[in-house]
């Protein structure tokens, strides 16, 4: 019996063209990111990055493209799409625990600081109104000898106006609202006020019924606080400073505090708690 002979299976010579193009592919996919990436017009750039990774979508490279234009790729085979750059398609609107407070507030109240610091620029200059952001919110200084008598708690009419332009900024914003009152060193003993502590409260107390009462700010959005003389911005040895020290501050805090109180939180620049008055 004759034994059949074998012949050697024939070699494909053209396997090489797979790799090729795959090659091929990735390389044009890079150019389209670099191309995209240098590109002042950001619109258009994300369109052209957009259209690419529409036009492989339906390709054997679909995994490899995402990768590259859109982020990593999971185990459905979808890329996870950046977040930033001209490949993205979705915009993170959840804060990022990377980012510090004091960058949140920024982003979230610096409107209306700017605002403020237009508003009440003449009272700024003048030294009676202060307007600083900090990791807590926004803080506008009301100075004692534009807003309150020497001693005593009854708010200027005088500076209504400029009560009503801070009015008009917190009724437009979510967020809680602080009147801390504060004072100077120096003792104080009259027939209102036993303590510089009564005098800090009052003041605060008597912010919180102008705005309410005045200008129709709900009560429910308000805290108030009096701190005496324990958290002075500037020396009481001298006549000026005790004067910066004698003010009402209003604070606006920033989301990120108020989600932290509630939370049995401390926030990091919060003023130290008030003792107990005798009478409390």
């Amino acid at each position: 019996m004759a034994r059949k002979r074998t012949h050697p299976a024939h070699e494909n010579h053209e396997r090489w063209l797979i790799s090729y193009a795959d090659f091929i592919t990735l390389l044009f996919a890079l150019f389209v990111v670099m191309f995209a990436s240098s590109q002042t017009d950001k619109s258009k750039a994300k369109q052209v990055s957009e259209s690419v990774k529409s036009a492989f979508d339906d390709g054997g490279v679909r995994a490899v493209v995402h990768e590259v234009l859109g982020g990593t790729v999971d185990d459905v085979g979808k890329g996870n799409a950046m977040m930033r750059g001209p490949g993205g398609t979705q915009k993170s609107t959840a804060p990022r625990e990377d980012i510090a407070p004091e960058k949140v507030t920024v982003t979230e109240l610096l409107p209306s600081m700017q605002y403020l610091n237009k508003a009440l620029a003449k009272e700024i200059k003048d030294g009676n109104v202060e307007v600083r952001l900090e990791s807590r919110g926004l803080v506008v200084s009301l100075r004692q000898s534009a807003f309150f008598p020497s001693g005593g708690d009854e708010i200027a009419p005088a500076s209504f106006g400029s009560l009503a332009k801070i009015a008009d900024t917190i009724r437009d914003l979510p967020n809680a609202i602080r009147l801390e009152g504060h004072t100077d060193s120096i003792p104080i003993h009259n027939e209102h006020f036993r303590s510089n502590w009564e005098l800090s409260a009052a003041r605060s107390i008597a912010m919180l019924e102008l705005f309410c009462t005045k200008y129709g700010l709900p009560r429910s959005r308000f805290a108030i606080t009096g701190y005496a003389d324990t958290s002075p911005v500037d020396s009481n040895d001298t006549p000026e400073g005790r004067g910066h020290n004698r003010r009402v501050d209003l604070v606006i805090l920033n989301q990120a505090v108020v989600v932290g109180t509630q939370a049995g939180k401390q926030p990091g620049t919060q003023p130290p708690a008030r003792p107990k008055l005798p009478s409390d």
